[in-house]
């Protein structure tokens, strides 16, 4: 029976890109910023390619972001507070409907659900993100904020396959940056990547693979 591993990020939660555009429909002084938010963006930005290119990590895009936002509005701030910042905004609206159903329903098939993130506790603290009620829905939840073992780092994968209890092979893993696709379609896992600009075709992809559909008929 296969399993279902998710990224959290921009896949569970809405990403960062598209709470920047909301901050930005709220607070002008930040505007310039929030107009530089990769695909999502009605501004180049070179960050973002930099980041695609992996010439930059993913953490040090957010923090340029953070520090630019926090520049516009005047404020010296961590990485957290700027995140809690911008997820604050979202509230009930965080997690995006189409995760929050294959979750729900991957449970109720009797699926093995896990969560392998890079970010949590670094992005987001002790806070309530942290502890949000859909992690109480996941059976496994790997962070490597706590491990050290950032994704694509192959023992990242190994790690959550180990925990699930679950052979890579037959583990459907979903996740919104093409290297740790890249990593776990290597780690031997079925991945299916994220796109913003329409990220519930991967939900309906990643609950094809889990035959979901056809378990409910």
């Amino acid at each position: 029976m296969r399993a279902l591993l998710l990224d959290l990020g921009g896949t569970v939660f809405r990403s960062g890109s598209e709470l920047l555009g909301e901050y930005g429909a709220v607070e002008p002084r930040v505007r310039a910023v929030t107009a530089r938010r990769g695909p999502l963006g009605t501004e180049p930005d070179p960050e973002w390619d930099a980041m695609i290119r992996q010439d930059i990590s993913e953490r040090e895009y957010w923090r340029i972001r953070s520090d630019e936002v926090g520049a516009a509005l005047g404020r010296d701030w961590p990485i957290q507070e700027f995140m809690h910042t911008l997820y604050g905004l979202a509230g009930d609206d965080v997690i995006r409907p189409a995760a929050a159903a294959l979750v729900a329903d991957a449970r109720a098939a009797g699926r093995r659900i896990g969560v392998l993130t890079n970010d949590l506790r670094a992005f987001h603290g002790d806070t309530a993100m942290a502890s949000h009620p859909v992690l109480t829905q996941v059976d496994v939840l790997v962070d490597a904020s706590v491990t050290g073992i950032l994704k694509p780092d192959p023992r990242a994968y190994a790690l959550a396959a180990a925990e699930l209890g679950t052979a890579p092979g037959d583990i459907v893993f979903v996740d919104d940056m093409p290297w740790n696709i890249t990593g776990a379609r290597a780690a031997g896992m079925i991945a299916v990547e994220l796109d913003l600009t329409d990220p519930d075709a991967a939900f309906a992809q990643a609950r094809r693979e889990l035959d979901l559909d056809a378990e409910a008929a």
